[in-house]
This record gives C-alpha cells, sequence and structure tokens, in this order.
C-alpha cells in the first residue's frame, strides 16, 4: 500500500493527509520573485522548497498544473503601509532604464540562477502586468460585495467590514482589536478609514511611471491583488496548495485570503504551507536589510563573507539538509559540510554503477527504501531521507569492499531508488565543478554584455546595440529579441 503524503498545513497549524479536490490532480500555487534586482540565497529556499513538493508530486502520480508568479508590476517600499517610492521605477531612475527593462533584466538573472539550481519550470508563469484586466475585475466584484471602498481615485479593502462576516487574521493567528490598538494612520493615509485597511488599486502620483488606466485612475494595483487575481484564473476558484515563504504569511497571504473570500464568498485554499528563512548571524536574510549574498556571488565566490566559490548543486544540497519549516543559518563551516557531504554522496552512486552482482544477497533494500519514503511523505523531511540515503552509502561500500553480496535484481532495485530520490526528487545532478565554475562566469558576461545592449538600445545607439548582438551571434550566442525582452541560448 503506498504510503499518504502528510503536509503541513499553516491555516490549521497542523500536519494533515493530503487530499486533493480533485482526485488524480492538484492545483499549486507559489508567489514568485520581485523583479528589481539579483536573486540571492534566500530566494533559492522556497524555489527549491516547492521544486521538491513538485517533484515529489509528480513522483507520486499526481497530474500537477504549478503556477509561480512574476511581479513586474511598481509597488511601493512599504506596502503595509502604503509608502515609499516604486521599487522598480526607483531601480530604474538609479540604473537610467525603462522601468520594464528592469523587470525584464532582472527576470533573465532568476531565470538562469534557479536553472542552475536545477528548479523545475512551473507549467504557466504569468506576470502581474499581463493582468492587470484581471485584477481591476476582481476589484470591482469586491466593491459590488461591499467590502472595498473609493477614496481620493485609490481603492481600499474594508477589513473591518470583512471582519463583521469572517474571520480576517486567521492564517498569522492576528487579532483584529490588537491591530487596532497597536497601529496608527500615518501623515498621508487620510483617505483610508482604518490603518489597517489595505490598497486593492493605488491612485498614481505624478512622478509613478508604471501606472495603468481605470474607472477609479490612472494607477496600480495593490500588491496582494496579483496572486488572488492569477491563482484564480489558472487554477480555479478553488485549488489544492498555495506555498511561498513564511514572510509573506502577513500581510500578503492573510490579505490573499480576505480579498478571494470577500470576492467569491468562500475561500480558495486547501492547504497553505510556508518555507522558513535563510537566516545570516541570527538574522533573515533580505534585499531590505541589505545582508544578502546572490547566486552569482555563491558560485563565483565573489563576497566579502565567502572563503570560496560554491557549485549550484552545493547550495541545493545545503538547502535540503534542513527541513523546509525550519531556519537555515549561512555560513561557510555548513556549505563546505554540504560540499563534502554532496561529493560523497555522488561518489557512492558513480561506485552504484561499477558493482557487481553476486548469486545471493545479504542486504535489505526494501526497509532503506521504506524509510526514506516514510521521511518524505512526513511533511517533505529531506533531513531524515537524506539520513537514510547515508545508510545506503555505507551499504554501497560495504559491498565494494566485499563485506555484503547482492543479486543482480537487487542491485538494480538500488540503482533505481538512488536514481529516483536523488536525481527525480530531491532535483540533484552531476556536476563537474570547474565546468559549473566556467559556466557561471560565462553567463555573467553574456549577461553584463546583453545588459550593455539594453543601455544602448534605451540610449538609441543602434550601432552599438547591433554591433554587441552580431558579436554574441558571432561567437556562438544566439540572441531573440521577443515582445517581453530578449532570449538568450548557445548554439
Amino acid at each position: 500500500m503506498e504510503q499518504q503524503l502528510v503536509i503541513y498545513n499553516t491555516l490549521s497549524r497542523n500536519k494533515e493527509v493530503f487530499k486533493p479536490l480533485v482526485e488524480g490532480k492538484v492545483g499549486l500555487y507559489v508567489c514568485g520573485p520581485t523583479v528589481y534586482s539579483d536573486t540571492h540565497l534566500g530566494h533559492a529556499r522556497p524555489n527549491i522548497t516547492f521544486d521538491l513538493l513538485f517533484r515529489f508530486l509528480l513522483h507520486k502520480g499526481y497530474r500537477v498544473r504549478y503556477v509561480r508568479n512574476i511581479t513586474d508590476v511598481g509597488h511601493l517600499e512599504d506596502e503595509v503601509e502604503g509608502t515609499g517610492e516604486d521599487r522598480i521605477t526607483k531601480k530604474a531612475r538609479l540604473e537610467m532604464l525603462e522601468p520594464m527593462e528592469v523587470a525584464q533584466k532582472y527576470m533573465n538573472t532568476f531565470h538562469r540562477n534557479i536553472n542552475d539550481l536545477n528548479v523545475l519550470p512551473p507549467s504557466i508563469e504569468p506576470r502581474a502586468s499581463g493582468h492587470i484586466i484581471e485584477q481591476q475585475l476582481m476589484i470591482e466584484e469586491i466593491l459590488n460585495k461591499g467590502y472595498g471602498y473609493e477614496s481620493g481615485g485609490s481603492v481600499y479593502f474594508d477589513v473591518e467590514k470583512y471582519n463583521q462576516k469572517y474571520r480576517y487574521g486567521k492564517l498569522s493567528g492576528r487579532n483584529l482589536d490588537d491591530m487596532r490598538t497597536n497601529t496608527r494612520k500615518l501623515e498621508g493615509q487620510d483617505e483610508k478609514r482604518n490603518s489597517f485597511d489595505f490598497a486593492l488599486w493605488k491612485k498614481a502620483a505624478d512622478e509613478h511611471i508604471m501606472r495603468w488606466p481605470s474607472k477609479w485612475s490612472d494607477g496600480f494595483p495593490g500588491w496582494h491583488l496579483e496572486c488572488s487575481a492569477m491563482s484564480t484564473k489558472y487554477l480555479g476558484n478553488q485549488f489544492d496548495i498555495h506555498g511561498g515563504g513564511m514572510d509573506l504569511t502577513f500581510p500578503h497571504h492573510e490579505c490573499e485570503i480576505a480579498q478571494s473570500t470577500a470576492a467569491l464568498g468562500h475561500e480558495t485554499v486547501k492547504y497553505w504551507m510556508h518555507n522558513n528563512m535563510i537566516t545570516i548571524d541570527g538574522q533573515k536574510m533580505a534585499r531590505s536589510l541589505g545582508n544578502f549574498i546572490t547566486l552569482d556571488e555563491l558560485f563565483s565566490g565573489k563576497h566579502e563573507l565567502l572563503e570560496k566559490e560554491y557549485s549550484p548543486m552545493t547550495i541545493r544540497f545545503f538547502i535540503l539538509q534542513a527541513h523546509y519549516r525550519s531556519t537555515l543559518d549561512f555560513s561557510n563551516e555548513a556549505l563546505q559540510a554540504s560540499e563534502k557531504g554532496l561529493e560523497r554522496l555522488m561518489t557512492a552512486i558513480k561506485t552504484l554503477e561499477e558493482l557487481q552482482a553476486e548469486e545471493e544477497s545479504t542486504i535489505d533494500i526494501s526497509g532503506l527504501k521504506e524509510k526514506c519514503f516514510t521521511a518524505l511523505n512526513d511533511d517533505l523531511n529531506t533531513p531524515i531521507a537524506i539520513s537514510h540515503l547515508f545508510d545506503g552509502v555505507k551499504m554501497i561500500n560495504s559491498i565494494k569492499a566485499g563485506k555484503e553480496k547482492i543479486t543482480k535484481e537487487g542491485l538494480e532495485n538500488l540503482r533505481s531508488f538512488y536514481k529516483t530520490v536523488v536525481f527525480d526528487i530531491l532535483g540533484l545532478r552531476v556536476e563537474n565543478i570547474a565546468e559549473s565554475n566556467n559556466d557561471s562566469v560565462l553567463n555573467s558576461v553574456v549577461d553584463l554584455l546583453l545588459n550593455l545592449r539594453i543601455e544602448a538600445k534605451a540610449n538609441k545607439n543602434w550601432v552599438l546595440s547591433d554591433k554587441i548582438r552580431d558579436e554574441l551571434n558571432s561567437l556562438g550566442v544566439e540572441i531573440k529579441d521577443t515582445p517581453d525582452g530578449f532570449e538568450w541560448n548557445l548554439k
């Protein structure tokens, strides 16, 4: 009998047996990146966590529609308070680019980095800027139901009104009375009825570049709205799993629940899953705190906190060695231990291919497999699963040393087991460290030249733009201009 998958549901604060809404099918939505800067180690964790979930669901035979969004709409620096400068426009001003050039530039880097980490692409990757109409329609529905109000060209969600029928704060455990006591209106927030009301649509200030027309004003959607609109568009009004980092529980996911429930009359998500943070010196690694290490820096070793470069698979293995719901602290020692552990595992897999079968077997493969899959089915407990894989490594080394025996059937079974768990589910792959570093340098050089081409086009220097394209083409780098920017690959 196949083991049942159990996952921790943030909403119930309990582990629950996973039962999809439609037998054999899974709808999975995960919050993707806001593309205004380079991808860092903290971003790697949710992408690897939910790539693991995606892979394991596929292994279990489910048909999975995995949706991961791209936030390329210029939201404000402080989305909770609705203040500050638009992040993408700010970066565009600093880099002297168009806002959508900034979004394209960092989206390209994000895709390259997570491809290096062997993260599978989602089934659908919608961009917020391409779903403005859907977001406006959801706002209208919320207004029609009486849970929103217009003020000065902006539209806000009426949290107090919503809380009279539903419970605002159920995901994060917050209480509205406490929020009312502990929050206050800031200067410039007079148009809101309550300080805790959040924007569904913001009227754009004169200097705000990223704006769209609406019946309320020329403006832009609130940060939380895009995920409610796009998840239901592609997964339906009810779907199985919504994932993201623990830091998104409040306000982002809390507001998502409120918006969707107000618009549709019911909640949309059955299971909420959240990964914990990567910390550095005990503090969350974040762009806003300035304490991050980018993935390109990790792959090249070019950061003051790094003692050496670390390959993409070392980073992936480092993240998988901790349970996704526990904090994971960065250190060179931990990364180097992961590097050695990964090397030991890959050496054993290579040894496994070289072993010779015997007429009899003295090892128990079925017990190893059962314990490993029991761990994975227990809320994706990768640390325990990996510990069992290393028990198997001892077994492989004992067979090689002639201390244990294995039959042909057992050997094929063991090889298949390691291929399935290590490569298909954990998403690791064999890599040559030198080649990996060379690839990282090549990618960085090509990205640098393409970003120079973006600047040349922005300055209408068509001669330089065409020269960069032609020179790269002659070196075997094919560039394709698309409506959304550009793509490149080696011929």
